[in-house]
């Protein structure tokens, strides 16, 4: 029985990882499907907004609320500014060149963080209390519900928008084909900075939720970017459940690894399993195989 509730524990809290894992693949994918480019500074987002966080209630005096949102409003911010300066002045580059243009800003928001903020990690204050809560033979944090909250709304909000709203149907056509996109006249550049904005605004949520139970500091980005782009690669870089599903069975995975084996296999785990599916499935497991139009 004992065997029992420690296999439980780790599924809990695989499911936790897992839904951030899901929110910051989403943000890859949609940055993916809007230009086609894969976004290696995602992970800084996430760093920024647990940042910016700290930021505003330790230096700024802010409640936790407005400090928030300000930190996903800043991280945003940070995101358009990336589009603008670093994506769009290079319109005619190959997509390995903006691969290793995203690379470089990742290195460089990486910097400025540590020489603003300095190398010590930081806590965030918990948004409701430490009290443990029992589920079953498991317990679990308030602030691991938040976790699911969030990213059940985020997924679910931008389920809606990009099936019925006339900016995001407009960015899945930019997705679908950029060039007609652009004849039927939807302003292709709007919509890939709109995509940078929004999963720059989804990475900074998934950091500042995930900042009261693992502390943040200037280089977190990093695995946390890395973790969630093999989610989306197990999703078949689909901005929908499909990469929500790749995040959670990673998570999943992880902490059962993690757990029975031993926490120092745990980052190895994710990248395990990502070359598995490289290997046997390229497109993802949840993607339907596209086929080439001629």
């Amino acid at each position: 029985m004992h065997f029992g509730n420690q296999i439980a524990q780790f599924l809990l809290s695989g499911l936790s990882t897992g839904a951030i894992y899901s929110l910051i693949g989403v943000g890859f994918a949609i940055i993916h499907n809007a230009t086609g480019i894969i976004n290696f500074a995602q992970g800084e987002f996430v760093m920024l907004g647990g940042m910016f966080t700290v930021f505003f209630i330790t230096v700024m005096k802010l409640p936790l609320l407005v400090s928030v949102i300000l930190a996903i409003a800043a991280s945003t911010l940070a995101g358009v500014a990336f589009e603008r300066l670093a994506i769009r002045p290079m319109k005619n580059a190959s997509p390995i060149s903006l691969v290793i243009i995203t690379i470089g800003g990742s290195i460089l928001i990486r910097g400025i963080a540590m020489l603003v903020w300095g190398k010590d990690t930081h806590a965030v204050q918990t948004f409701s209390g430490n009290d443990p809560i029992q589920l079953g033979e498991a317990t679990i944090l308030p602030q691991h519900l938040w976790i699911f909250a969030v990213t059940a709304v985020v997924i679910v909000c931008s389920k809606l928008y990009f099936n019925y709203t006339i900016s995001g149907k407009a960015m899945r056509a930019c997705a679908y084909n950029s060039r007609a996109a652009g004849l039927v006249g939807i302003d292709v550049r709007r919509m890939v900075l709109f995509s940078f904005a929004i999963s720059a605004a989804m990475g900074s949520m998934a950091g500042i939720i995930i900042a009261p139970l693992t502390m943040t500091s200037y280089d977190v980005g990093i695995m946390l970017g890395l973790k969630g782009f093999c989610a989306a690669i197990i999703g078949g870089m689909s901005s929908g459940l499909g990469t929500v599903f790749g995040g959670v069975i990673l998570g999943v995975l992880e902490s059962l690894g993690a757990g029975i084996f031993s926490s120092g296999y745990k980052d190895a785990i994710a990248f395990i399993i990502l070359l598995v599916i490289l290997f046997i499935r390229p497109q993802g497991l949840f993607s339907k195989g596209s086929t080439e139009r001629v």
